[in-house]
């Protein structure tokens, strides 16, 4: 991202700056898409992901204790 900047501030070409810009969201992209790539693989092939089922159960423990009757509503 300093690379960026510098260009900018250098005065580099506009195509190099292009080019930089795209670099760094194609390397962003392949990033979230590897991480992604075995969620998916295991929900086709059917084994579960251990990561995303307890966060599942993180967010309906959460819910159950925020819709707990509070005394107003006794």
């Amino acid at each position: 991202m300093e690379e960026l900047l510098d260009m900018m501030v250098t005065d580099e070409s506009p195509s190099q700056i292009s080019d930089t810009i795209k670099d760094l969201l194609y390397t962003k992209t392949a990033a979230r898409v590897d991480a992604f790539r075995q969620v998916v693989a295991g929900s086709t092939f059917g084994e579960p992901d251990t990561a995303i089922e307890a966060e599942m159960e993180t967010e309906v423990e959460t819910e159950v204790e925020t819709e707990e009757p509070t005394e107003e509503e006794e």
